[in-house]
């Protein structure tokens, strides 16, 4: 074969270590953290929690950490952030400084976990590992994917750059691994791709895809004839996939523990404090104990300077390692406090009235006025929990997307889904309220919704059709006759 040149252009994602292990921190949770940072103490001699006494606490190491790499002070966050993955002159020993390792010491029970270990042991390329953990990081608790394609696609810039076509590609192939039908937008989807995966030969298999595209609420309700005439099949092929759709999982993430604990303790405090004139304005703090504070070991820096050239490489080399997962703990700290204080002044009147008064946000607001990058606000905000007055949120609970109001101005979508709420709790017991009237009386009072947008956040707030809730009512009748 004939030798010839060819250029070829490839995207390479090249960080230095100090970033990756930033990154890395600002996305864990404050169990995962803790634990991050506990290994860390097990294998570095010399980090110890701020506090503990070294066998020599008079010496000082403040001479001696001097160096050329850049210290907490020197590496702002700022100037950090504003580099946030972008090309560095330190070539990261790994392809890829965006592809995260397994985080530490995971739940072999949670769906996280057994994703990113299927993940790991697929024939992805680098970036589409990196937006295959991005779609996992988005599950929620029952595996639905809780962010859209763009939100997907946020998360991963500046690091990565790619088309919703390929974050599509992506989210395919995640559908596709164990549990089947994990990272879908809903039931009715989840089911028509556990049914795609069925073998061909499956009895009943068609007539129960053709059941969950165009029927799925037919069967929801109950309503059996009506289901055999809309899809012109027979009662025996309709009751067979029936019973193969009710043998599937609509929740994938149900059967695994995605929760380490019982209770979630927050990451910040939203508090009411005294301001000038008598007004009350909200203020910002990080829960003391979710902030590891650590300190070098003063005994081994000393024996560092007084060993020979192979100890002191040994140690030389934890000294370094150190030092950067204490500046990384610092620039996760003022990451958050940014965040967390931008989301107070635009959700003041959300902490004051509730849901109703939830403002629209979206993560590029947020980073105009943090300084900060897209990405950079969506991994502060992941699994990071706000105690507030109205209880614990987590922080992304605080962005949302907005409805248009007849005016021209926009209202959050967590302000409709309570405005729906309160109509249907105050709806007359024996007519409830159909989706289209609910679109209506929304309509007269200056919000642009459609009825398949009220349908979307009133299954979103567990509350079911006017159907179900005129039989659950007729249920509670009898059950008090």
């Amino acid at each position: 074969m004939a030798q010839r040149l060819q250029l070829k252009l490839k995207q390479q994602l090249n960080m230095a270590p100090q970033l990756q292990q930033a990154i890395k921190l600002l996305q864990l949770g404050r169990l995962e953290l803790r634990d991050y940072v506990q290994e860390a103490l097990d294998s570095n001699p010399l980090l110890e929690r701020e506090g503990e006494e070294s066998p020599d606490p008079d010496f000082s190491d403040t001479d001696f950490v001097e160096s050329n790499e850049s210290s907490a002070d020197e590496l702002s966050t700022e100037e950090w952030l504003s580099s946030q993955g972008l090309g560095s002159t330190q070539s990261s020993s790994a392809s890829s400084g965006y592809i995260l390792d397994s985080l530490p010491d995971q739940d072999d029970a949670s769906l996280q976990s057994h994703l990113l270990w299927q993940i790991n042991l697929t024939s992805f390329s680098d970036i589409d590992s990196a937006i295959a953990e991005a779609i996992v990081y988005a599950l929620d608790g029952d595996g639905y994917l809780a962010d859209s394609i763009e939100d997907i696609q946020q998360s991963l810039q500046p690091e990565v750059s790619v088309s919703a076509a390929e974050v599509t590609a992506v989210l395919h192939r995640v559908q596709r691994m164990e549990p089947v039908g994990v990272a879908c937008a809903d039931a009715r989807e989840c089911i028509q791709v556990q049914l795609a995966a069925l073998p061909q030969d499956t009895p009943g298999r068609n007539t129960a895809a053709r059941l969950a595209r165009d029927g799925l609420d037919l069967l929801i309700d109950g309503q059996l004839e009506e289901l055999i005439e809309r899809l012109n099949a027979s009662r025996e092929k309709v009751i067979l996939a029936i019973e193969l759709i009710q043998s599937l999982e609509p929740r994938p993430g149900s059967r695994y523990d995605n929760r380490r604990d019982e209770y979630i303790v927050p990451d910040v405090y939203f508090l009411q404090q005294d301001g000038i004139q008598q007004e009350r304005g909200w203020g910002v703090s990080l829960n003391p104990e979710n902030e590891p504070k650590l300190q070098l070991n003063n005994y081994y820096i000393q024996l560092l300077r007084s060993e020979g050239k192979k100890e002191s490489d040994y140690l030389q080399g934890h000294l370094q390692e150190a030092r950067w997962l204490m500046n990384a703990l610092i620039l996760r700290n003022r990451s958050l406090m940014l965040v967390s204080n931008a989301i107070v002044q635009h959700q003041q009147r959300f902490l004051e009235d509730g849901d109703k008064a939830m403002q629209p946000l979206v993560l590029r607001e947020i980073a105009a006025e943090t300084g900060l990058h897209e990405s950079t606000v969506s991994r502060a905000t992941t699994r990071k929990y706000a105690l507030t007055p109205r209880g614990i949120f987590e922080l992304k609970y605080f962005f949302s997307s907005h409805v248009n109001t007849q005016d021209g101005k926009t209202v959050s979508s967590v302000a409709v889904k309570a405005r729906i709420a309160e109509l249907i709790s105050a709806e007359p017991v024996l007519k409830p309220l159909s989706d289209l009237k609910i679109s209506e009386q929304l309509q007269d009072s200056g919000i642009r919704i459609a009825r398949r947008t009220v349908a979307k956040y009133r299954e979103a707030l567990g509350i079911g059709s006017s159907s179900e809730r005129r039989r659950n009512q007729r249920r509670e009748k009898l059950r008090h006759f």
